[in-house]
């Protein structure tokens, strides 16, 4: 068997050592095919696809961070060359947890955050509500109400289900004046909650009614 390893021995030493350079170089220096991409990572928005006309989702995270292995020689990315989508096709009002989908035409996902999005779908309902009057300023000038009309009397609200279950009352706001004076003017109904303080996300129509007012000197008592 000694006399078997013997025979070409010159030759094995050598296939040997081109054995060892090869792994020493695949093993040590850069992969040409990994030096030549890098990984990118680009933020873009969260939207949303599938929901019906009389429907809104809501949702905390409104962006996804997405890395993309991209060459190194060539352009980099821009976030309008990815899109980051929840597919509500077909869901209920309710509360879902949706993974985000990632539109991004011949290139390669490496990471995504968030991977999903816990949201909830509303209904978008109408209400109509009467129109009341809420005066601002100093009610001792002396100026009382004389007259006060509103045209129209009453507004439709449109709201996802959760703010138009807040709503309290849609007024306008009238300043008191200092002088007895006529006022016809357009002013902007608000709806308000129980608080009287104004919810967003509210629709009113009209979203502009028609004030008009006579105040006068207030009679003095005797």
């Amino acid at each position: 068997m000694f006399d078997r390893l013997r025979n070409n021995l010159p030759l094995k030493l050598l296939s040997l050592a081109i054995a060892v350079l090869g792994w020493a170089y695949l093993r040590l220096s850069p992969n040409p095919v990994i030096a030549a991409r890098f990984v990118q990572q680009v933020t873009v928005p969260i939207a949303t696809t599938g929901l019906r006309a009389d429907e809104v989702a809501r949702f905390t995270d409104r962006e996804a961070v997405v890395a993309v292995d991209v060459p190194r020689a060539g352009a980099p990315l821009r976030p309008d060359m990815l899109r980051a989508v929840l597919n509500l096709e077909g869901r209920a009002p309710g509360v879902y947890n949706v993974p985000v989908e990632v539109i991004a035409p011949k290139l390669e996902i490496k990471s995504l955050s968030p991977a999903s999005v816990t949201l909830s779908i509303e209904r978008i309902e109408a209400r109509t509500i009467p129109v009341t009057v809420h005066y601002l300023g100093d009610v001792r000038r002396g100026i009382v109400v004389g007259r006060i009309g509103v045209l129209p009397l009453s507004a439709t609200l449109r709201a996802p289900t959760s703010d138009l279950r807040r709503v309290a009352s849609v007024r306008v706001d009238v300043p008191l004046p200092s002088v007895p004076t006529t006022v016809d003017s357009m002013l902007r109904p608000i709806a308000t909650d129980d608080r009287g303080v104004e919810i967003g996300n509210v629709a009113v129509a009209p979203n502009l009614v028609r004030v008009s007012a006579k105040f006068v000197a207030a009679a003095l008592g005797r």
